[in-house]
């Protein structure tokens, strides 16, 4: 062609050469401008803009189709599979590995409780056997000064003894219990009378019986007052364990004596305490120490015609008799 919208004359070829395909031999198109019946075979219908399509092979992974190849993706995951492997097993080493240590220090822990134990054991027995051989190490003027605040004289209108503070400390304003020998208050409380009064260091103070029990010759006596209470001892002395006594005989509040624990009897059925620590009339009622200064007994009696032949209470028996300590 040689302008847009007509051909070059007929018999003439594009290049000038000659006709690949002439036209009908009238030479011209029908007066109505359109094209003839039949096409020429010297054009083709249409023209690609570009030239002709190739088939690309296939895609590196792909089949031809275009669906993805799994041969890749199956070796990552088989590799993924490996490592997640590798890593709990990493992990489970390192779990058994911890156990066992931990199980390791759980033991040597337990031993060296057993050790401490032990050597805390051996240490108590060393020093039960050094206390024993020293017979308690009683320091008299150490337990004279810690308990003679808690020991009073009690008198009444008929007869004076000892009296002391024991038990467990009570509410505030709840006074203080004490302890003494029935026959102290016998006669007063025999007349119906409650009333006494405890005394030390020049002072006086009221008290009264709230229990009376003859068949252990055991009183207790209660004051509004506070005074510091004295300790029970847990345990039996030993015969030959050195004790000290504090009380009022003849009336001399604070009169303090020493000695040792001689033996146990039983008189009239009733288990006593015997020791060589000096006492006299007056001093019924009073405490009997051990060098941890807590109250083994209650003088109660002494031998007539006989000195260093004294007799307690055991403390246990106290306790038993008495709900105080």
């Amino acid at each position: 062609m040689t302008s847009t919208g007509s051909f070059p004359a007929a018999g003439v070829s594009p290049a000038g050469g000659p006709a690949t395909g002439a036209f009908p031999a009238t030479g011209s198109f029908p007066a109505t401008g359109s094209l003839p019946a039949q096409p020429t075979s010297a054009w083709p219908v249409s023209v690609p803009a570009g030239p002709p399509p190739h088939s690309a092979p296939p895609h590196l992974g792909q089949h031809p189709g275009g669906a993805v190849r799994s041969g890749r993706g199956g070796r990552i995951a088989l590799v993924l599979v490996l490592i997640l492997l590798v890593v709990v097993g990493v992990q489970a080493a390192f779990i058994v590995r911890l156990e066992s240590r931990l199980d390791r220090a759980d033991k040597a822990a337990s031993a060296a409780k057993q050790t401490d134990e032990t050597r805390l054991k051996a240490l108590e027995d060393r020093a039960d056997k050094l206390e024993a051989k020293t017979g308690g190490n009683l320091d008299a003027a150490e337990v004279a000064a810690s308990v003679r605040p808690s020991v009073f004289r009690v008198s009444t209108k008929y007869a004076t003894g000892t009296s002391f503070a024991l038990g467990k400390a009570a509410p505030a304003g709840g006074g203080t219990n004490l302890i003494t020998n029935y026959h102290v208050v016998q006669e007063a409380y025999e007349k119906g009378e409650r009333d006494v009064s405890i005394e030390r260091t020049g002072q006086r103070f009221p008290a009264k019986i709230i229990e009376a029990h003859p068949d252990k010759d055991l009183a207790l006596l209660h004051t509004d007052e506070e005074f510091t209470r004295l300790v029970a001892a847990p345990q039996v002395p030993k015969v030959g364990e050195p004790v000290l006594v504090v009380g009022a005989p003849l009336g001399l509040e604070d009169t303090v004596t020493t000695g040792v624990v001689s033996a146990f009897r039983s008189l009239s059925g009733e288990d006593l305490m015997q020791f060589d620590a000096a006492i006299n009339p007056g001093n019924s009622g009073g405490p009997v120490f051990n060098a941890k200064k807590e109250v083994v007994g209650v003088a109660t009696l002494k031998a007539r015609e006989a000195e260093g032949i004294g007799l307690a209470i055991p403390i246990s028996v106290v306790c038993q008799t008495i709900s105080i300590c």
